[in-house]
């Protein structure tokens, strides 16, 4: 059996999220049916990271497991050729197995990048919409990164995490937190081991009361260390996540891209 690896790209808007659901309606669904349609065979898929409802992704990773042999190409071209416009396959590779340290996209992987775009602006874009979350009041970024480095670092991060979230610890390692202004767009970068379920939205929802000036910065650390969710603010909107970035060993040279691939992301 080979195992294929495929660099997923996908805008969320119109999807159910990524995992499988009985109704269908998933990013996950959606693909899979596409690899069957190609393959002529059902292929169960493995990704990376969970996204949710709205929630894009510029690099979702994707393994699964075939006995047939195909050009990369063909995994690419074949398989765009069955998704719809707001899914498409960027990139396909073969990892060699031993049977003891095999290639997984989840557990393989060493750090995830999100990227939360905000628009600030008193009135919203219909042109963003789907692809930033909007606040009308005016944010100050520098508060804002004062506050973000109160989460860096290893913590519990409970406060944090959505209710219904599976993650076995809510002990994560945040590894870098890049806040940037570029013109009315706001773009939040976050880097971790690994992130928790709404983790991302709950904390880019509390940078953004006190980007407002409704809280002080410190405010981040004693909700950090209060562990409590409902301290924290509420959930922000799913539009304006974009999973970024999945780290691998470089022993699996995995062709992933380098470019963010939305202009408002350009560094």
């Amino acid at each position: 059996m080979r195992r294929i690896v495929l660099g997923v790209q996908y805008d969320g808007s119109p999807w159910r999220g990524w995992q499988t659901q009985p109704g269908g309606g998933t990013v996950q669904d959606t693909l899979e049916a596409a690899l069957k349609r190609f393959a002529l065979t059902d292929i169960a898929t493995t990704c990376a990271g969970r996204t949710d409802a709205g929630v894009h992704a510029l690099e979702q990773v994707v393994h699964f497991d075939t006995p047939l042999d195909r050009e990369m190409f063909s995994w690419v071209r074949g398989v765009n050729a069955f998704l719809p416009p707001s899914i498409a396959v960027r990139w396909a590779c073969e990892v060699p197995r031993d049977g003891q340290d095999d290639f997984h996209a989840r557990f393989s992987a060493t750090a995830r990048t999100y990227h939360y775009v905000i628009y600030n602006h008193p009135v919203r874009s219909p042109l963003l919409s789907g692809k930033a979350g909007w606040v009308f009041r005016p944010l100050q970024v520098e508060p804002m990164r004062e506050a973000s480095a109160h989460v860096l670092g290893t913590h519990d991060f409970s406060a944090f995490r959505a209710a219904e979230c599976q993650a076995k610890s809510p002990v994560k390692t945040m590894q870098k937190i890049a806040i940037e202004r570029r013109g009315e767009l706001i773009v939040v970068t976050l880097t971790a081991n690994a992130f928790l379920h709404h983790m991302v939205r709950n904390i880019v929802g509390s940078l953004i009361v006190v980007g407002n000036g409704n809280q002080r910065p410190e405010w981040m650390a004693e909700i950090l260390a209060s562990r409590d969710r409902s301290l924290a603010a509420p959930t922000f909107m799913p539009d304006g996540l974009y999973l970024a970035k999945i780290a691998y060993d470089p022993k699996w040279q995995l062709p992933q891209e380098t470019a963010p691939g939305m202009p408002w992301l350009q560094g």
